[in-house]
This record gives C-alpha cells, sequence and structure tokens, in this order.
C-alpha cells in the first residue's frame, strides 16, 4: 500500500534528511513539500542532493496545502508547528519534528521554551524503555507523533536501561555531547559559520539552560525514576553532522560490573537500530554517518563508582528524521525498519 506524504520545512536540514531517506522508502509517496520564504522555488535549490525528488517546487506551508495526505511530517521551528497541526484533519497522520508536542508538562514547556503550549503526543523513541514496556507501545496505531530531540533521546537512551535495571542513581547524571552545527538548523547564525566553528570546540547552552533538559528528565521518568536531575553540556565541534555522547551515573551500591553491562546488553538486544559494542569497544560518529543506528559503548570506572556511556548518532538520521520514520511505520502498521538502514557511509 503507498501512502501519500507531505513533508513542511521541506527546504532544512531535517526537512531534506526527511526526503532523502522518504525518497527511497518502498509506501510512502511523497507528493507535496513545503517551506516559508523560499516557497514558490524549486526544491532542487535548496536539496540538490535530492536528484530523485526535482520536480517538486516549494509550497506555501498552510492547512491547506498540507491537508489531503496521508502522512504529514512537519521539519519547522519551534512554536511553529502547533500553529499547523490543529487544523490538520484527524485522520492524517502527523509527526512534527519540532518541540512542539514533546513535553507533557506545560510548565517545563514555559520555563525552556515559552509562547503558547500545545500539548503532548505520542513519543518518537521506539526503543525506550519505560515502566510499562516500550515507547512502541504507545506508537501503534497512533495518529499525532513528536519526533525527539536528537540530544535528548541520544541521552535518554544511553540512561534508561540502568535506570529501568535499578542499577545507577538518577540524581548524579552527567552527559557532555560533542554536535555538530547541522543539529541547530540551517538559518544563518554567526557562530556558526564556518570560520567560527572550523578549528575549535565551542560549548553552549552552558549551565542547565538548553531546551532538551526536561525532555531527557522525561523519559527518565518514564523509565522508572521518580525524580531524574542532569547535567547536560553540549559543545559545537567542526563536523557537519553527528552527535557523541559521553554519559555517566553512580553505580548502586553494591551492584558489580557484570550488572551494569548485563542492564544495557539485556534492554537491546532485539533493537535493530540500537546496539551494545563489546566490552572495550567504543563508538565513533563516523560509524553511524547516514544510518539509523545508535551504537553504544559502556564501561564501567571502579575507582569513582560510576558508569561511563558513549552513544553515537547521526542527529539528522536517528536523532531527527530516520526516528520520525521509524515512528511512523510504527503507527501505519508497516515493519519497523522499512526504509531505513543500519549501515552508514565510510570514509
Amino acid at each position: 500500500m503507498s501512502f501519500s506524504v507531505a513533508v513542511a520545512g521541506a527546504s532544512g536540514y531535517a526537512g531534506g534528511e526527511l526526503l532523502r531517506l522518504l525518497a527511497d522508502h518502498p509506501d510512502f509517496d511523497v507528493r507535496t513539500v513545503t517551506a516559508h520564504a523560499n516557497a514558490g522555488q524549486p526544491l532542487v535549490d535548496h536539496q540538490p542532493h535530492l536528484r530523485s525528488l526535482r520536480h517538486l517546487v516549494l509550497e506555501a506551508t498552510t492547512p491547506e496545502v498540507l491537508a489531503g495526505h496521508d502522512v504529514v511530517f512537519l521539519a519547522l521551528p519551534h512554536g511553529k508547528s502547533g500553529e499547523v497541526t490543529a487544523s490538520l484533519p484527524p485522520e492524517t497522520l502527523v509527526v512534527d519534528c519540532g518541540a512542539d508536542h514533546r513535553l507533557v508538562d506545560e510548565t517545563d514547556w514555559d520555563a525552556f521554551y515559552g509562547g503558547d503550549y500545545f500539548g503532548a503526543w505520542a513519543y518518537g523513541v521506539p526503543e525506550l524503555q519505560t515502566s510499562t514496556g516500550r515507547g512502541r507501545d504507545a506508537l501503534v496505531g497512533a495518529k499525532r507523533i513528536a519526533a525527539p530531540g536528537c540530544n535528548a533521546s541520544t541521552v535518554a537512551l544511553s540512561l534508561a536501561p540502568g535506570i529501568a535495571a535499578g542499577v545507577i542513581e538518577p540524581l548524579d547524571l552527567v552527559s557532555v555531547l560533542a554536535v555538530g552545527p547541522s543539529g541547530a538548523g540551517k538559518s544563518l547564525k554567526v557562530n556558526l559559520l564556518a570560520s567560527e566553528v572550523l578549528g575549535t570546540a565551542n560549548p553552549y547552552a552552558v549551565g542547565g539552560t538548553h531546551r532538551h533538559i526536561p525532555e531527557i528528565t522525561q523519559s527518565l521518568r518514564a523509565a522508572g525514576a521518580d525524580r531524574a536531575s542532569i547535567s547536560f553540556t553540549p559543545v559545537i565541534v567542526p563536523m557537519s553532522r553527528g552527535i557523541l555522547a559521553t554519559s555517566t551515573a553512580r553505580i548502586v551500591p553494591g551492584t558489580t560490573a557484570a550488572a551494569v553491562r548485563e542492564a544495557w546488553e539485556t534492554a537491546y538486544a532485539d533493537e535493530p537500530f540500537v546496539q551494545v559494542l563489546p566490552e572495550g569497544s567504543f563508538p565513533r560518529t563516523a560509524d553511524v554517518l547516514g544510518a539509523n543506528t545508535a551504537l553504544i559503548g559502556l564501561a564501567v570506572d571502579e575507582t569513582v563508582g560510576r558508569v561511563v556511556v558513549v552513544t553515537a548518532v547521526d542527529n539528522l538520521v536517528k536523532g531527527t528524521a530516520g526516528a520520525a520514520i521509524q515512528s511512523a511505520n510504527i503507527a501505519l502498521g508497516l515493519p519497523e525498519t522499512t526504509g531505513l538502514s543500519v549501515n552508514g557511509v565510510a570514509p
């Protein structure tokens, strides 16, 4: 069966990655692409790598243009998706790659985003452990899905197994991420110019101010933590895409190193897109370039009683577009892996 698809925000990085993956999806037919300032221009003027979609022209992002499709993917800035989604038909599957529908607690939205609160949708991280099962359970048959923040899902996937298994403590979590600037979007920003990024590493949103923090703690509470707190520091590094997250947590006293590793290996044993590496091995961002894969390496630091979890993802694939399509597959009853690859691109 073929599902008609529209992609809003198609001229940006997330929109472009959605289209790259959708172009080879056997069950999705991309019929409409939209933008804001770039409406009226050929898609390939902004996504020149998408040659199979060169016939498409960017239209205005309005509910009228997006309506009439089976599936609508939104890759819009925060605060913009909610303005559109309320007017889309209830029978349409809508997957929002922005932040507008991720947070359950309105006070979190007010504190980290501000503006109108549009309510929470089913959260699009299928592998995420919850107290009742997995994130995919809420996606089956869903018509409204919130794709995750790339940093947030990477950290949540890194730490949730330890919380769910009761082998780590959730109140002294630390995560430092090396991230590519594509995660900040395609809009012109001085701090993201090549001359500002190349040859340096730049921390940002330091001291508990990053907008993905409440999304992370929300996921960790869903995994079984009564409360969760994390010190979260992202650092922009000179690679166009990718996240390498190094997260640490205190090990529950009396827990063996073998039990710690078993928690992660058991959690992801049957997951095609989240893989735990053998002991002593750690991932590189190059290993997941272009793939819908999260690779995890972990070690126990016996001296300080902490587990160290290193996770690599492509922020535009597993972090955003791949997660959105994976979630849509589940919602529509398609095989979860359809149109998505575990294989990256090298060198």
